[in-house]
């Protein structure tokens, strides 16, 4: 039995998820897993997309490479996409949202991707893919969805979330009692 939650911190990029991971991973205790860095540093890429300019990633070969951290807890994972992960796996799913599609727009333009892959990204976003894709891969009840536009949401969201892992740490530890 785990000790600590696994929080899968996901949205399209540019919604703040590694800011948000940073900061939680101070304020929890639990470990920031970019699962971007992972794909690199343990070869878990497939192929590259020309279109994109990015590597796609090997899901199989990813969750190979991480089955054995994350089941042991304790986890922040930070990527674009959630539903390759078991649900056995994750305690709670926060989906980040950017509403303002000139924020958002701003924030992706600045990491230089081409037009391709900025309008897919700010498409996805208007569109809501990756919360739809939360809440079809993870029961209702642990799927929560943050705006993530200014800087007090930051601060607010991890407040959340941090108040929710020590809540979800007290009710483990109060069973085994």
């Amino acid at each position: 039995m785990r000790t600590s939650p696994n929080v899968i911190i996901t949205g399209t990029p540019g919604v703040g998820k590694t800011v948000h991971c940073e900061q939680l991973a101070q304020e929890t205790g639990l470990q920031h897993l970019s699962i971007n860095q992972v794909a690199k540093d343990r070869g878990c890429y497939d192929t590259y997309d020309n279109e994109l300019q990015s590597w796609v990633v090997d899901e199989d070969k990813l969750l190979d490479a991480v089955e054995d951290e994350v089941l042991q807890g304790g986890y922040l994972i930070d990527w674009h996409a959630c539903d390759l992960f078991p649900k056995s796996w994750i305690d709670l799913v926060v989906v980040l949202r950017c509403s303002s599609t000139s924020v958002h727009y701003d924030r992706l333009a600045t990491r230089d991707y081409n037009q391709t892959k900025l309008q897919e990204n700010l498409d996805a976003e208007i569109f809501g893919i990756l919360l739809e894709e939360a809440r079809e891969a993870f029961d209702e009840e642990i799927v929560v969805e943050l705006n993530s536009e200014k800087d007090d949401d930051v601060e607010s969201n991890c407040a959340r979330i941090s108040s929710w892992v020590e809540s979800w740490k007290r009710d483990r530890a109060n069973k085994r009692d």
